[in-house]
């Protein structure tokens, strides 16, 4: 028993750490913009269809698609905010909901249209088998994109700490009329947070189309997640995501562990309930 425990523990962080990484993109456009973007899973599911045509027609391991994948993301997401989401963000809130709602529509069914909605699996990867350690397998492709999330949260969170744009992000988030006032473009900032947020999960889609099934519809359910995560580590809290993506993953895991795997994700979301119930404003939320 304490194997099988420690096993699921294992398990739970390298999910978590997956889910940090999208939240994180999720978490900073709603910080920075005060708009929630419901078209993020589908982002990360055109992440990972860029890592399976790639290997598909150019043989280009996943491993090594992840910077093409940050780019196409990084300039997808900045051309969706200038041409679509800018112009209604000094509209109502509704307005700016049902643009990102059907961003995310038209994403997904242009995926149906053009690429099926057939199930992909990338099987030979040159990320593969298990580690043995201490008699705890450790899917070394789990493995590989667990510590790939873990280290490009921690380039954002010193890119944000370090640099001069990282530091004007930060303030635009914190209070966007002071920022204004020192000088700070606004909507250059928006937009640049708007790219940096979908390159961020086209990077965790590239690392996810490792090992996972590849869908129009495998967005839907990180998406979903990935909501409920920043909710619970308080959002536009960077490292509130990060947290409460690895209590996630731990939950989903050791719920299924101890109780029906088909109870897993209901486990989850209420965690995220009890935890909003008592602190409305999320883990590290202000």
């Amino acid at each position: 028993m304490p194997e099988q425990l420690l096993q699921q523990i294992v398990n739970g962080l390298m999910i978590g750490f997956m889910y940090s990484l999208v939240a994180i993109g999720l978490t900073l456009i709603w910080g920075v913009m005060n708009i929630v973007n419901f078209a993020h899973g589908d982002f990360l599911m055109i992440g990972m269809f860029t890592s399976f045509w790639l290997f598909t027609i150019f043989g280009l391991d996943p491993l090594f698609s992840i910077p093409i994948c940050f780019l196409l993301l990084f300039i997808l997401g900045i051309a969706i905010y200038r041409f679509i989401v800018s112009k209604v963000m000094k509209g109502p809130m509704l307005a700016q909901l049902v643009v990102t709602f059907g961003i995310s529509i038209f994403l997904s069914n242009l995926a149906v249209y053009f690429w099926t909605p057939d199930f992909r699996l990338i099987s030979t990867t040159f990320l593969q088998g298990t580690w043995d350690v201490g008699g705890i397998n450790i899917s070394v492709p789990k493995a590989i994109a667990s510590i790939g999330s873990v280290i490009t949260s921690i380039c954002l969170f010193l890119f944000m700490k370090k640099t001069k744009t990282g530091k004007a992000i930060l303030a635009t988030e914190m209070n966007r009329e002071s920022a204004l006032l020192m000088g700070i473009n606004t909507e250059r900032i928006n937009s640049l947070s708007f790219g940096i947020g979908a390159a961020l999960v086209g990077v965790a889609g590239a690392f996810l189309s490792t090992y996972y099934y590849i869908y129009p519809q495998v967005g839907g359910l990180f998406g979903t997640i990935a909501f409920a995560v920043v909710a619970l580590g308080g959002f536009g809290s960077i490292e509130g995501a990060f947290i409460a993506g690895i209590l996630v993953g731990l939950a989903q895991t050791l719920g299924g562990f101890y109780f029906d795997p088909s109870y897993k994700y209901a486990i989850v979301f209420m965690i995220y309930l009890i935890t909003i119930w008592i602190r409305p404003q999320g883990l590290l939320g202000w």
